[in-house]
């Protein structure tokens, strides 16, 4: 057989194999694409929306509100140091040197939310905002507080992100933003920051407790 019979007897062979080499490297190359994207993709729901169901926690809270022009008011703020116990969905938080009302106890036992203070006797309301609100004019977001110090995203967030270390450390509640700082490669967080367009927010450190 002559060189030139060999070589285009050789060439479909060489040409098919070609063909099915490039289209096994696009499939390749494809199906690892896909599963990039899906890993991006799913990075930030893989976060599971739960939170301890118990915790002892102290440390110190501070909250600023923003000027009120209603009222002819500045920019204010105060702080105080705190201990807070939950258990399942009830709570009881101390406050010591409280937002200017003295030694506080707020209480909620899934139900309605029960303050107690030297300056405005007891309080009871629905949930523990309004409550807070109605006792001292502050606004904080002490419902989503029970997952956020567990490291968890409220089941009312969106947009919920990560570090390399699957860790929570920016989610949204409404209006509300929160940032999250921790130590080392500690999973929970020492400190929560949340704030809000018009000016509120809320910086609270943490110290866990071990059970």
């Amino acid at each position: 057989m002559s060189n030139f019979a060999i070589q285009a007897f050789n060439k479909p062979k060489k040409l098919t194999l070609l063909t099915a080499l490039t289209a096994s490297l696009l499939m390749i190359s494809g199906c690892q694409s896909l599963q990039s994207s899906r890993t991006n993709a799913d990075s930030s729901s893989m976060i599971p929306v739960q939170k301890l169901d118990s915790f002892n926690i102290t440390g110190k809270i501070g909250v600023t509100t923003p000027a009120n022009s209603d009222t002819n008011s500045g920019a204010q703020g105060g702080s105080a140091f705190y201990a807070w116990g939950q258990e399942n969905e009830r709570f009881a938080i101390e406050l010591i040197g409280a937002l200017g009302i003295g030694k506080t106890n707020i209480e909620y036992d899934g139900q309605t939310a029960t303050l107690v203070s030297e300056k405005t006797g007891t309080l009871t309301a629905a949930n523990p905002e309004t409550l807070l609100k109605k006792a001292t004019g502050w606004q904080a977001p002490i419902s989503q507080m029970p997952y956020w110090i567990s490291g968890r995203p409220a089941p009312s967030d969106s947009a919920p992100q990560l570090d390399e270390q699957g860790r929570l450390i920016r989610s949204i509640n409404g209006e509300w933003t929160a940032s999250f700082t921790y130590k080392g490669t500690d999973k929970l967080p020492v400190k929560i920051s949340a704030v809000q367009p018009q000016g509120h927010k809320v910086i609270m450190t943490i110290n866990h407790q071990s059970s």
